[in-house]
């Protein structure tokens, strides 16, 4: 007996240490997701829409660590939106439901597209001005919803016949759809205007004045730290936070709890009477939906659309965002797009050993990828799920049933 007492002892004693050994190896992002899950719900929204307005004002004050010599920040952080709600969309489809999907760049081509179609006059379809149903102060706005509808429905058919798939089988079939949008732009001359794309897509009019004939969201607004770029960014940031009030509901609901079972085990979930096809067929067009809404965004800012934009390799960009931040967690997917879009952006045109580093991205975010997935599998900010209304309070009242125990 007492040999198994001290055993038992020893192997207490070992976990202890373990367990402290663990707390002290603790990423930055560990805690300060602890240190967010222990806020209230009041403080969380305070210190987000605090975080939200200072991040809406770097493009007026700049500071100079974080400036982009090579080009404007307002810019850059125009991008940055854009691939934040292209991010969080493809979240829901591979962090939330667990569905690896590599062709999501066609659900951003047909955004983009149909607000190209619909708006430039290079396109057979173009409906703006006195012979179309939509006036030109208005179009841009008035195609985004279309834009998020015929996206949805884009994912809607693709994924009726394909989410009975599963695993590299599914990855497949969404590669070939990316690819098949794609070559459809390409090769529809006449409908898409092929290589050469559609030129002069409708933007918002906003702000139109003798200075700007064109408004703030127009190219012509490239003067000071206000211009277009900027603008676009705020537009951006005011989409991200309906997006991810959205989403975040859709988790917190019975949608959401869904997808985290079907995440962690699909043939589980089934079991316990979950309809992981209905379930993981909703992701997939909220997800799509969501990256309509970034096409249209982006169609809208460049003003220009061409099939080279929708390659694989943006595709792997966005997937890239993804895993960085931390699948399943939305905040962590926009710092993870954040890094995706800033660091070539503050590289352009340094230049080391006569090399441009700008030019080097992609060798940056595959090593940066590997030494992930060696030290942080997770991703930088992993995602932590609370499945219970009161879950706070019941991991309060355990602890404290092991305190008593342990004084015992």
């Amino acid at each position: 007996m007492s040999r198994a007492r001290s055993g038992a002892g020893s192997r207490m004693n070992d976990d202890q240490q373990t367990t402290g050994w663990r707390r002290t190896v603790l990423a930055p992002g560990d805690g300060l997701r602890q240190w967010w899950s222990e806020l209230s719900r009041p403080m969380k929204w305070i210190f987000g829409v605090v975080l939200f307005v200072v991040v809406g004002l770097l493009p007026l004050y700049t500071p100079g660590f974080l400036d982009t010599p090579g080009i404007s920040f307002g810019g850059t952080m125009a991008q940055f939106a854009m691939v934040a709600i292209i991010a969080i969309g493809l979240n829901v489809v591979v962090g939330q439901a667990g569905l690896l999907d590599l062709g999501y760049v066609g659900f951003y081509a047909v955004g983009a597209y149909t607000v190209a179609l619909l708006t430039s006059p290079d396109s057979p379809w173009n409906k703006v001005g006195p012979e179309g149903f939509f006036s030109k102060d208005w179009a841009w706005l008035s195609c985004v919803p279309i834009a998020m509808a015929v996206t949805a429905l884009a994912g809607l058919i693709l994924g009726t016949p394909t989410l009975r798939l599963r695993g590299d089988y599914l990855a497949i079939v969404t590669l070939g759809f990316g690819e098949i949008i794609r070559l459809l732009a390409d090769n529809l001359t006449d409908i898409t205007n092929g290589p050469r794309g559609l030129n002069e897509i409708a933007y918002p009019r906003l702000g139109e004045n003798e200075h700007l004939p064109n408004g703030v969201f127009s190219s012509g607004n490239s003067g000071g730290d206000a211009n277009y770029g900027t603008w676009w960014f705020w537009l951006g940031l005011v989409l991200i936070v309906i997006v991810l009030l959205l989403v975040g509901n859709l988790e917190r609901s019975r949608v959401g709890r869904a997808w985290v079972a079907i995440r962690e085990d699909e043939d589980a979930a089934e079991v316990m009477g979950v309809n992981t096809f209905k379930f993981k067929l909703w992701a997939f067009v909220i997800g799509a939906a969501i990256g309509g809404l970034s096409g249209a965004l982006y169609a809208g800012q460049v003003q220009y659309v061409a099939p080279p934009t929708f390659n694989i390799i943006n595709s792997m960009l966005f997937l890239c965002a993804v895993v960085l931040g931390g699948q399943g967690n939305k905040l962590g997917v926009i710092f993870g797009a954040f890094i995706i879009v800033y660091l070539p952006n503050r590289l352009l045109g340094v230049h080391f050993l006569g090399i441009n580093l700008g030019d080097l991205k992609y060798l940056f975010f595959g090593l940066a990828l590997v030494v992930l997935m060696i030290f942080r599998p997770q991703g930088l900010f992993p995602v932590r799920q609370q499945l219970l209304a009161y879950g706070k309070s019941a991991r309060n009242l355990l602890s404290k049933a092991d305190d008593s125990k342990a004084a015992a």
